[in-house]
């Protein structure tokens, strides 16, 4: 930096305005440097920089399983509004394993973050006190709620009711659902189970337990087993209620194999709209969960947080807004996209 400034013949106080982007700077000036800098190949030494300032400039993201396509594409999202902040992002993968979980909210490895986006699968509300850590934080997800941090989550009650709503709309009246999970009481599963229901409710349509087939991990091999046991069980089925995308896709392979005609015979709809939902033969159905906001949000929450230390602000809770995107696996073969009924509470 000194270099550069008797090049450039100004102050090193100049050059550091210069490269830190300090506005105020007159064009002839800022020109000066900046040849300068590029004259003798000046980089500015981040490390040494976050070190003085306390920061490391990486923020860490803690997910289950980036196999799963929505924590995949969530995990780009976040990458993507993070390089907009200027931070670099640090994933860990928990597997869902409790133990894993816990050693993310241990702060063993948080001196290589200034902060952390969590989505816990294992751990539940008698875990709060768990979250009450001393480094800025931001939660994702159903499984806990009320902890001493932010939280952005999905609107999936709404959501799973919108989208059992559509089949409704569509006269079908034997809507199945694959990937509950029994016993559950909180988590996407229960929430979606208890929006399908609400939809029948409303509708006047009886609930029938022959039509709730469970899956474990919501991947495409459990959601074309959970539709083999739904056709097998001889129960009548005129429409398919996914709890996410994988298990839609999955389900909609068994359905291609068994020769049922999809949506004449047998309409599906997904959760999460991945990338893969809009080249599927036909193409998915599915709810948009606001995935880009959910991780803009989760980010801008951060920086904030980090920016004003970790008592300076009071926790927030937003959630996402929602779509229902149309496409041929219940409109038909050949219907264009449609995205219908945007809705949500969002803020905080």
């Amino acid at each position: 930096m000194h270099d550069v400034a008797e090049l450039a013949g100004v102050s090193i106080k100049t050059v550091s305005n210069v490269v830190n982007g300090y506005p105020h700077i007159r064009p002839a000036t800022r020109a000066r440097v900046e040849d300068a800098i590029a004259q003798l190949g000046y980089q500015v030494n981040i490390s040494a920089r976050n070190l003085r300032q306390g920061r490391t400039g990486m923020i860490g993201l803690a997910v289950p399983e980036l196999s799963l396509p929505y924590f995949a594409e969530l995990a780009d999202s976040v990458i993507r509004a993070a390089e907009g902040a200027g931070l670099t992002v640090l994933i860990e993968q928990t597997s869902a394993v409790r133990e894993r979980e816990l050693e993310v909210l241990s702060g063993q490895r948080r001196h290589l973050t200034d902060g952390l986006i969590f989505s816990p699968l294992d751990l539940g509300p008698e875990d709060t006190d768990s979250f009450a850590v001393d480094f800025p934080m931001v939660l994702l997800g159903e499984r806990v709620f009320g902890a001493p941090a932010d939280h952005v989550t999905m609107n999936n009650v709404e959501a799973a009711r919108a989208a059992t709503q559509h089949l409704i709309d569509l006269g079908r009246r034997r809507i199945a659902v694959i990937g509950a999970h029994e016993g559950e009481s909180i988590g996407s599963a229960a929430l979606r189970v208890r929006g399908y229901r609400e939809a029948l409710e409303a509708a006047g349509l009886p609930f029938d337990p022959a039509l709730i087939g469970e899956a474990g991990l919501w991947h495409r091999s459990t959601g074309a087993e959970a539709m083999h046991r739904m056709l097998d069980s001889g129960v009548e089925v005129d429409a398919v209620f996914a709890l996410n995308d994988a298990l839609a896709l999955g389900a909609l392979h068994v359905l291609h194999a068994r020769r049922v005609a999809v949506p004449e015979q047998i309409a599906v709809i997904g959760f999460d709209d991945i990338d893969d939902a809009a080249y599927s033969s036909p193409t998915l159905s599915t709810v948009s969960p606001g995935r880009e906001e959910i991780a803009r949000t989760a980010v801008e929450l951060l920086v904030a947080r980090i920016a004003g230390g970790s008592e300076a602000l009071p926790y927030q809770q937003v959630v996402a807004d929602y779509s229902i995107v149309v496409r041929e696996s219940t409109a038909g073969v050949g219907a264009a996209p449609l995205v219908a009924g945007l809705s949500g509470s969002g803020g905080a």
